[in-house]
């Protein structure tokens, strides 16, 4: 593919330059390599054996990656912000029992501190324009997960990421999660386009977050298997054991018997674009 010189210019540390692509390490599991990396689990890490019964579920059903959120920026004041440390414990015992590497939400700088177990560090669509935290993440050398801001452009996301990546952190990751639009029939509108563009003009791995991008249940499969159709390096994804007792996006939260079947539906899709 020929080097897109005006990106080089803009993102001199993000842009595709011909040669090789980024591969992230997560604990283990590449991301980026040509594979189709599957990262499942509830929005919120919950107590009790909740969390236990979801983690062996998706491992099972081809998961390579954990997900739960810790501390979670929620828009309510008033609703649960997670368990916080309690949370980060839970994920080091899943991490440990079953063998399977975590990612979760990073909200400040004064908790990094706290991640030193986790193998992902998320940083959500509210922060993708926090500055000063991207910094953080720059100077430290745990992969990152970087999720596309709800009202931000794809220049902005690269710009983001380029803030990784003059820290001297390399390892981002990029998450497609919807944007808002008018549109009123899903969560957000999934920008499906910029995974093929972000493929093209970024060295980088690109991700799809359906379950935002969906905010129905019913959704999330017919936009991960486009996510797959589309070139993307592999999809993140809310799913609970029983996700009729989730704590948050319940709505969105798939079963492990439908995880099961996307998994299976977009390794045939990879096999007929590859």
């Amino acid at each position: 593919m020929a080097k897109d010189k005006e990106a080089s210019k803009r993102y001199p540390l993000a842009a595709y330059n011909g040669g090789e692509r980024t591969v992230v390490d997560v604990g283990g599991v590449a991301v980026g390599d040509g594979s189709f990396t599957v990262i499942a689990g509830p929005c919120a890490a919950e107590a009790g054996e909740s969390l236990y019964k979801t983690a062996a579920a998706v491992r099972d059903v081809g998961a390579s990656i954990f997900r739960a959120g810790t501390y979670k920026q929620r828009t309510s004041p008033y609703s649960f912000s997670g368990l916080g440390k309690d949370g980060l414990e839970l994920l080091m015992k899943i991490k440990e029992m079953y063998g399977i590497p975590v990612v979760t939400e990073l909200t400040s700088e004064s908790r990094l501190k706290y991640y030193s177990g986790v193998d992902l560090i998320q940083i959500g669509a509210r922060n993708m324009q926090n500055f000063d935290l991207l910094r953080a993440v720059g100077r430290q050398k745990k992969p990152v997960l970087l999720k596309r801001g709800f009202g931000c452009t794809v220049d902005e996301l690269l710009l983001a990421a380029e803030y990784i990546l003059s820290g001297g952190n390399d390892a981002v990751i990029l998450c497609e999660r919807g944007i808002r639009t008018f549109v009123g029939s899903s969560g957000a509108t999934l920008d499906i386009a910029a995974v093929p563009y972000l493929k093209r003009i970024t060295h980088l791995p690109v991700i799809v977050d359906p379950s935002h991008a969906a905010g129905s249940a019913d959704l999330v499969a017919p936009l991960a298997l486009a996510a797959a159709a589309a070139g993307a390096d592999g999809i993140i994804i809310e799913c609970h054991y029983n996700p009729s007792k989730a704590i948050l996006d319940a709505r969105q939260t798939i079963t492990p018997d439908e995880l099961r079947e996307i998994v299976s539906k977009c390794a045939q899709i990879r096999k007929i674009i590859s």
